[in-house]
């Protein structure tokens, strides 16, 4: 026999198990077997990598297991505000110098990179049209491995960010289909991205004969230069970025902006830290200079059980008539 072949016999010495063993795992399907007149034979190097892949696949952290967190910063991902530059600030300001690092890659993205363990929270805006409700929805599929606690940021105007004046008359989605009208679009998988599409698809305008459907930018900001210089005549964001750079803003909905994050890291003492900035009337009153922001809601823990647009406080504090008001540790 070739010396890179094997017998059973000489199989289970080789990974130091009885001969029963081997059989075994042939019948399994587990071990790299050819059957030859009658007899079982084995490859000596398809043996190893088959070994060297088991332990690889043994050294891997069980689904859902999370990296270690780094001590005084947070890792975020998701969605793109400019409100969340703001939080960053604050929170290294008066938290002892814990950071804020965030990357804007949309709300899906950054769904699953908390996922896999890439990031300590998410920010997402992710309509679902079926139920109205946002982000819930798509926990299961987009981070099925999380015990999964969805707080609250705040809500925000969502539209149309034309020129001064809004000289073209745009009112509503369907004016995007408009012959010679040009579009700067988000990337693929943002939630504003997904608004769009499900939105033009709905007034039935076909995306595709949309001028600058195919040129994608990944924040808010960046949707508001290209119509400020003028390379765009319309682009979907929010009200604070035409306020800020002098545009002309056609409100289509106001959009629900959550935290999402595993709730081992809801009890950690960097989101804490976090907390007690989102509730604190520095951060609150920043935001509202910024402009079309509510935060009625602001630190709201949200139950991924309750219905369509349903929200529960994890503890419950002093109340307010005055509408958005809340207590400093409403979370």
């Amino acid at each position: 026999m070739p010396d890179d072949l094997l017998n059973t016999k000489e199989v289970a010495a080789f990974l130091g198990v009885h001969e029963k063993q081997v059989y075994a795992l042939i019948k399994e399907r587990r071990l790299p077997a050819t059957r030859l007149t009658g007899k079982w034979l084995f490859s000596r190097k398809l043996l190893e990598e088959w070994l060297e892949a088991d332990a690889r696949a043994a050294a891997k952290p069980p689904r859902g297991t999370r990296r270690p967190r780094l001590d005084g910063a947070l890792l975020a991902s998701g969605s793109d505000d400019p409100s969340v530059g703001l939080l960053a600030g604050l929170l290294s300001q008066q938290s002892a110098g814990v950071l804020l690092f965030s990357a804007s890659i949309g709300s899906s993205a950054g769904l699953r990179a908390l996922n896999r363990g890439a990031s300590d929270l998410a920010w997402s805006h992710l309509l679902d049209p079926e139920t109205g409700e946002y982000n819930l929805p798509f926990l299961d599929t987009l981070a099925p491995d999380i015990a999964p606690a969805v707080v609250n940021l705040f809500y925000r105007d969502l539209g149309l960010v034309v020129a001064p004046g809004n000289p073209l008359g745009l009112r509503d989605w369907a004016d995007l289909g408009r012959d010679g009208l040009r579009l700067v679009n988000r990337q693929a998988g943002s939630g504003t991205r997904l608004l769009t599409e499900a939105r033009l698809a709905k007034a039935g305008v076909e995306k595709e004969r949309i001028a600058g459907w195919q040129r994608e930018v990944c924040t808010h900001l960046e949707v508001g230069l290209a119509v400020r210089s003028g390379e765009a005549d319309a682009g979907l964001a929010t009200g604070t970025v035409a306020q800020v750079l002098g545009l002309g803003f056609v409100p289509l909905l106001e959009e629900r902006f959550d935290m999402v994050l595993d709730q081992s890291t809801f009890f950690d003492e960097s989101f804490r830290a976090l907390m007690d900035v989102v509730t604190s009337a520095s951060f609150r009153e920043r935001v509202a200079r910024l402009g079309h922001y509510e935060l009625r809601d602001s630190g709201k823990l949200l139950s991924k059980r309750r219905a369509a647009g349903a929200a529960e406080e994890a503890s419950r504090g002093p109340s307010s008539t005055r509408p958005g008001s809340r207590s400093p540790r409403n979370y």
